[in-house]
């Protein structure tokens, strides 16, 4: 079936998620109205998903712009899929209903489509969002994740999401969940760090033999945001063997990085502030890459994380000691 701006993966809970969303996180000197804007320009010229988080601190601005674009005709609510995440201090089971609140009150929205464990690994409870000690050091809380998504599950059952998922998990993580007694709705995505450095072959399969959907971050690189991101990163668009085939296919590299994803079954979340930009990454449908080339892009594969969480490599719940 070919990919259209209209392309929607159903999950695995009936909802379904259109395959490109634009994200929306940005270092902290950016400011929020830059988010406000781009989300306003990707609804007018047809995007569907939109994904933030609380974390992002823009939730305000993002909210605004989809009632704009609600208020002035260009969608509906119900065309439109959002997708939030809960933050890593809000884990603790009485916490997770006021984590999301949170998000629907700055958004101005009555529901979720889609609502996430931000990442496994759990900070001290609470709207102190970094907790620290008298170090500087985060101070750590480790609830049973499986304790979480039972509350996870409540909120989809009170109708304040559609649909819920994690974020950042490995395979073993996942597995708790899927595993555990009395489980009500298994998570319908595991959004990832996925491009063609890092191209997740293995947990891919693992999701997709469980009826779960990779929802790839990072797939144009990143944001070279200094706080999480490795300094001495390659530049990802530069990457020879993809701009070999983008010129081939008179494409931009963005739009071959992103294709390689949406052709191996994974849903891309796109980010650019530049109006330009945020109209190119659509036009993704316009073409498609052969096998071949799909094998060689795969073959970029070394592994390589963007974003540095090594800082919580000491969290009894860290994901990325797994290979997958």
């Amino acid at each position: 079936m070919a990919l259209t701006k209209q392309s929607r993966i159903t999950l695995n809970d009936g909802h379904k998620i259109p395959v490109v969303g634009l994200g929306t996180y940005a270092p902290q000197e950016f400011p929020k109205s830059m988010a406000e804007e781009a989300v306003k320009v990707a609804l007018e010229v047809g995007y569907q998903h939109i994904d933030a988080a609380l974390i992002y601190a823009n939730e305000v601005e993002v909210g605004r712009a989809i009632n704009a674009k609600i208020a002035d005709g260009t969608v509906k609510r119900e065309d439109v899929f959002y997708t939030s995440k809960l933050w890593s201090t809000y884990q603790t089971p009485t916490l997770v209903r006021h984590g999301l609140e949170k998000s629907l009150k700055d958004l101005h929205l009555d529901y979720l489509d889609l609502f996430l464990i931000h990442n496994p690994v759990e900070l001290k409870p609470g709207d102190d969002l970094i907790p620290t000690d008298e170090n500087g050091k985060e101070i750590y809380h480790n609830t049973d994740i499986r304790d979480t998504w039972k509350a996870m599950e409540d909120c989809k059952e009170a109708g304040l999401v559609r649909s819920i998922g994690v974020s950042n998990f490995n395979h073993k993580q996942l597995e708790l969940i899927l595993t555990m007694p009395g489980l009500r709705y298994k998570p319908v995505c595991n959004q990832m760090e996925c491009h063609i450095y890092n191209n997740q072959a293995k947990l891919l399969e693992f999701c997709k033999s469980h009826n779960i959907v990779l929802v790839a971050y990072g797939v144009l690189g990143s944001t070279r945001d200094v706080k999480w991101i490795i300094p001495d990163a390659p530049f990802l668009l530069e990457d020879p063997v993809l701009n070999e085939i983008a010129k081939k296919h008179g494409r931009t590299p963005a739009q071959v990085a992103m294709r390689h994803m949406l052709q191996r079954g994974i849903v891309v979340l796109a980010k650019s502030f530049k109006a330009e930009r945020i109209k190119q990454n659509l036009e993704v449908f316009k073409f498609e890459l052969s096998e071949e080339e799909i094998k060689s892009l795969n073959a970029l594969n070394r592994n390589l994380r963007y974003v540095d969480f090594t800082k919580w490599s000491d969290h009894p719940k860290y994901p990325f000691h797994e290979e997958y």
